[in-house]
């Protein structure tokens, strides 16, 4: 019975298959094809099962659908397979090694943040990083601007055309407003979020933006990387994570 015991080979071929499964899982977990997943690996354990116990009928079923498996999960996973990918080629190889230098000019930001915290202003912002948005950027009005405190709050105020919808920044000048974003579909964040913070944590799925939210109802400060949003932020500590974000 030796030959059933497994040597170092299989036990690193497992390993690597139950991480894959894992990550697939925590990527999906939340999403509108969680419940599609399981039916997909419900259908497969049906195929091994028509396979062992010879049930031509279902085994035909299957295999037909076998055949478009590959097809089927590009279709079902599309915007995970497109986020991954790009989250995957944010940075070339000379990127990471020589990093270029930057200066931290984020100051008028801060200050305008700190306004609208203050005065309950309601705001969204996209730090664009490796990643461009362009697409979405035509869906606002172009700006080109200087970052400039007075500037955001012009556009944040509520009886001005371009309060609504996401300021883009973009090489360290403001890029568009008005901007209109993804919303989020995982539901642990549609029960708990509004639209605002949804569109959020929609752009940071789908790209490596650096994204700041204002509430207009609590006036408290968030910011969201890597699809996690932290939640009331003091003013320094964003200051913080901007400063490093400059860094990377």
């Amino acid at each position: 019975m030796h030959f059933l015991l497994p040597n170092i080979l299989d036990l690193i071929d497992i390993l690597i298959v139950t991480y894959i499964f894992y990550k697939v899982i925590v990527l999906i977990r939340d999403s509108k094809t969680y419940y599609l997943v399981w039916a997909l690996i419900i259908m497969v354990l049906f195929y091994f099962v028509a396979e062992l116990a010879n049930l031509t009928l279902l085994g035909s079923i299957i295999k037909v659908v076998r055949d478009f498996w590959f097809l089927i999960i590009i279709i079902l996973f599309q915007q995970e397979i497109r986020s991954a990918l790009v989250k995957l080629g944010q940075k070339s190889f000379f990127q990471t090694i020589f990093p270029p230098k930057k200066s931290f000019q984020y100051t008028e930001l801060l200050n305008a943040i700190r306004t609208m915290s203050e005065n309950r202003i309601g705001g969204l912002f996209v730090i664009v990083k490796e990643v461009g948005i362009d697409d979405y950027i035509m869906t606002g009005e172009i700006i080109d601007a200087d970052i400039s405190e007075k500037l955001i709050l012009t556009i944040f105020n509520e009886r001005t055309v371009l309060h609504d919808g996401a300021i883009v920044i973009q090489d360290n000048r403001i890029r568009a407003a008005k901007v209109i974003l993804p919303l989020t579909t995982q539901k642990k964040y549609i029960k708990k979020y509004g639209t605002r913070h949804q569109a959020g944590i929609g752009i940071s799925e789908q790209t490596d933006a650096f994204v700041i939210i204002v509430s207009e109802e609590t006036g408290k400060i968030s910011y969201v990387k890597d699809s996690i949003i932290h939640d009331d932020v003091t003013i320094d500590i964003l200051s913080q994570k901007l400063h490093h974000e400059e860094e990377e």
